[in-house]
């Protein structure tokens, strides 16, 4: 089947719906079966989640999702994301496990594997930051400075439960990138891209260590993410213990952010079974894996290690047998089709009505709930609630909320993460969103709710370089420019739509735009620049 993946979004969606149109309607393609997200989606549905977005306020705009989420617009596309770090967090939160956020948009939850058409996905949301690792998912809205930056942050229960997986993998998306995988690409032109990465490349400091902890034991056929806002492509080859077996294999993609001029998309054909079903589903072995870890659930803002062979833990190996799946599916009545159960929580967004104050609060949404009673699990956000009542009951102070729930866990081991590598580096992406201590919870005058004009104008063939997944991204960690770097270069010296054999795999510029002519330097205020650089590199994201 035909699967598009996107970089991050930036709650652009039109554009990214109206380009796969443009090529639908310009080249003859039909339209992808299925379209990936890999994180910074942006599900921003009223100026409540635009407080729980973490960008300063000049930054803040609705964009295209409320008109999906309120009905107005429906996704041409079967859509599957995963959370980034620019999110209405909020609105994320209220789906742990995954569910919809609006007809034909699915989110896969802080983690979580699904089914489409014989394809398994799988998906880690947020991005590395090791103060936050071990601690259990304990915020909750309204957000303050520092819970609307660590809500996102990846935790070692999900990173636990997707390595108790045993089954095949066919795709899997993280935000971030897994840590070393620019060593099975070309880093030459990587850094000639993004120079300024040059000092984690060589200390190796680049990436989320816990992604790459996955990458090895899943060993998906692919594997998508973003954030870092450049193309770039890898193939690793995945070590064996055993001499008579065919190492596995993984192709990397990383894509750019949705913006005019930048590869923020790519096609590829992704073998299916054509007997499975055209529906979403839900993957067997990961509720399986779901119900034998549930007693790990942690709320605490404490710091704890998962469950390993050191002697200190009764039960360390959560991974589920071949019995364990076939009780999910007679539990399930063989039937995994995931519900088409979205029901909007919010009032939509009225132009008419100010809404600039609306305050964000924490909700329970219905589809968890629904889906935790199905398959026998704890809904995260129904215990905090709980928590948060017994203590306004009871007149307890703040210790006794970090401390109320128990662990199976041990918060007295040491990290297996005991720095935050984000910090050794003092590269600046100028293609970030400045996170300031100051402004991240600024009301200031320069929030717009309306959409931006870029999401309702012009059509997406502004966008460039769009391309199919050339067979050269399988490239050694010893291959420079000749290979794929030459190849991608030489994709971006052609401009015209008839210079591509039907025959050949890159899709060139599909955008009529011409150059403007050189007029001397200018200086030019990128939509969404200079993210991630502060003052305080702990707070580099």
């Amino acid at each position: 089947m035909k699967v598009a993946i996107a970089g991050c979004c930036h709650g652009a969606l039109d554009k990214l719906y109206e380009t796969l149109q443009f090529l639908e309607e310009r080249r003859g393609q039909a339209l992808p079966d299925l379209l990936l997200c890999a994180g910074d989606f942006q599900a921003v549905r009223d100026a409540g989640d635009l407080r729980c977005m973490a960008v300063p306020a000049k930054y803040r705009q609705l964009g295209g999702f409320a008109r999906y989420y309120s009905g107005e617009k429906k996704a041409p596309v079967l859509t599957i994301f995963i959370g980034g770090n620019h999110e209405a967090s909020n609105h994320l939160q209220e789906l742990p496990y995954g569910g919809w956020v609006a007809p034909n948009i699915y989110y896969l939850g802080y983690a979580g594997v699904v089914k489409y058409r014989g394809v398994r996905i799988g998906g880690l949301s947020g991005i590395f930051k090791s103060h936050d690792y071990r601690k259990g998912h304990f915020e909750c809205p309204p957000y303050n400075q520092q819970t609307i930056r660590s809500v996102y942050h990846v935790r070692n229960i999900e990173v636990f439960k997707l390595k108790q997986l045993k089954q095949p993998m066919d795709i899997f998306m993280s935000h971030d990138w897994p840590r070393s995988i620019y060593h099975y690409g070309n880093k030459k032109l990587l850094l000639k891209k993004k120079s300024f990465f040059l000092q984690e490349v060589e200390s190796n400091t680049l990436g989320s260590p816990a992604a790459s902890e996955l990458l090895e034991h899943l060993k998906p056929t692919y594997w998508f993410s973003a954030h870092l806002h450049v193309k770039f492509a890898a193939w690793m080859q995945h070590k064996t213990n055993c001499k008579d077996q065919q190492p596995k294999t993984t192709k990397f993609l990383a894509l750019d952010k949705c913006l005019p001029h930048r590869d923020f998309l790519q096609i590829v054909e992704i073998p299916h079974d054509a007997n499975a079903s055209a529906h979403l589903e839900y993957d067997p072995e990961w509720i399986a894996v779901l119900k034998a870890t549930n007693r790990l659930i942690n709320i605490s803002a404490n710091s704890w290690n998962m469950p390993e062979n050191n002697g200190l833990h009764e039960k360390w190996d959560y991974s589920v047998s071949e019995e364990d799946i076939k009780d999910v599916l007679e539990e399930a009545n063989h039937d995994l089709q995931v519900p088409n159960n979205f029901s909007a929580m919010v009032a939509c967004y009225d132009a008419n009505t100010s809404q600039q104050r609306t305050e964000p609060v924490h909700r329970i949404n219905p589809q968890t709930t629904e889906f935790c009673a199905r398959f026998g699990l704890t809904d995260i956000n129904a215990k905090i609630q709980q928590l948060k009542e017994d203590i306004l009951g009871h007149g307890d102070d703040d210790e006794e909320e970090e401390e109320a729930i128990d662990s199976t866990g041990s918060a007295e081991e040491p990290s297996d993460y005991s720095t935050d590598t984000s910090a050794l580096s003092s590269s600046v992406n100028p293609d970030e969103i400045i996170l300031d201590e100051d402004s991240a919870d600024d009301e200031g005058p320069e929030t717009s709710l309306d959409p931006t004009p870029e999401d309702s104008s012009s059509i997406s063939a502004t966008f460039s370089d769009i391309r199919i997944l050339p067979d050269s991204m399988t490239v050694s960690p010893n291959d420079t420019v000749d290979s794929l770097g030459d190849e991608l270069e030489k994709s971006n010296e052609k401009k015209q739509l008839g210079d591509q054999s039907p025959g050949e795999n890159l899709l060139k510029r599909i955008s009529g735009e011409k150059k403007e002519e050189n007029s001397g330097p200018k200086r030019i205020k990128r939509r969404n620049q200079a993210i991630y650089a502060s003052k305080d590199e702990d707070e580099v994201e």
